[in-house]
């Protein structure tokens, strides 16, 4: 029996109509879909004043991990800027560094952060905590050469959005357990947080092609957990089932109504709450996944983004500012 949903937002729903959706993923659709590029970086960044810098950095098992370093161009250089960590989304699965950039560019623009977005390696070519730790170790060199990058290391963003949500959040845990690097706050847009896809949510969006569905999301989860299972699967790679959620810097969480991920990332931020720490947290009506991403121009995606935007401002603010 199909479940009852959360209506799409009509817009959105518009939208949504001429966009090609698939309800399963198998391995020769995920080829072919990998053949698709992200936008041009060289578009986004057209007619931003940005200084764009490529590096590679050592990977615990002595991968390179590239990361792309971009700054604004002509900010007061006297004050060390804000920085995001981007990691993007794909469902572990796809993507690279490029993939939605165009929201931490947001973020340049409007607080002169500098972003730095990692290409951290994909499953299933590598399992387990390997993604994790691909992203972990990019932003300990982050951290590591905050003063050549012009960085406060005080104000460190990680973020992310889906597969990069859930990464972010894997990030933070590890960062939090291992003593370093500091992080100032997480920002986990429609994060891919639970492997095991038991969620009313889940089930509703399970059956017929969306933008991400209950199948797809299974796809995925094989892919990265490959021969991990129940008590098996650490907290780091699934990050609704680490035990202990305190001690997390300040967290905004956002999702649709119409989504798979929706209840586990309420669930997420209600454990936050519960652990005594900060969290805020935003179930967009009538949004499925990823729509601000996919259709900015939609009212409800600008109300998304500039209450996000609002936000990290808050967020990065001095104190006596707040």
């Amino acid at each position: 029996m199909t479940l009852a949903r959360p209506d799409l937002d009509p817009q959105l729903r518009a939208l949504l109509a001429e966009m090609p959706l698939m309800s399963e993923l198998s391995p020769e659709m995920l080829a072919q879909l990998r053949q698709f590029p992200s936008t041009p970086i060289d578009t986004l960044l057209e007619g931003r004043a940005v200084d764009r810098r490529e590096v590679t950095v050592p990977g615990p098992d002595g991968a390179r991990i590239p990361l792309s370093i971009l700054s604004p161009v002509g900010a007061d250089r006297s004050t060390a800027a804000p920085c995001v960590y981007w990691i993007h989304g794909g469902g572990m699965i796809m993507g690279d560094r490029f993939s939605q950039i165009d929201i931490p560019l947001d973020w340049l623009d409007l607080l002169g952060a500098v972003v730095i977005s990692v290409d951290y390696r994909l499953a299933p070519e590598v399992t387990g905590t390997t993604l994790v730790e691909d992203c972990y170790h990019g932003l300990l060199w982050v951290a590591e050469h905050a003063d050549e990058l012009g960085i406060d290391p005080a104000r460190i963003i990680v973020a992310g959005a889906s597969a990069g949500g859930g990464l972010a959040a894997g990030v933070t845990l590890m960062a939090r357990d291992r003593g370093a690097p500091a992080i100032a706050a997480q920002v986990l847009i429609c994060p891919m947080l639970d492997h095991r896809n038991v969620t009313v949510s889940s089930r509703q969006y399970s059956g017929d092609p969306g933008v991400w569905t209950r199948e797809m999301n299974e796809f995925g989860w094989r892919s990265v957990l490959g021969d991990l299972a129940g008590q098996d699967v650490p907290g780091y790679v699934s990050p609704a089932v680490a035990d202990d959620l305190s001690g997390l810097p300040t967290t905004y969480i956002d999702a649709g109504s119409a989504e798979v991920f929706r209840d586990e990332d309420v669930d997420y931020a209600t454990r936050i709450w519960a652990a005594g720490g900060q969290a805020e947290l935003h179930i967009w009506a009538g949004g499925f996944h990823g729509f601000d991403a996919l259709y900015p121009q939609a009212r409800v995606s600008a109300t998304a983004r500039r209450t996000r935007n609002d936000w990290l401002t808050r967020a990065l603010s001095p104190a006596s500012d707040a």
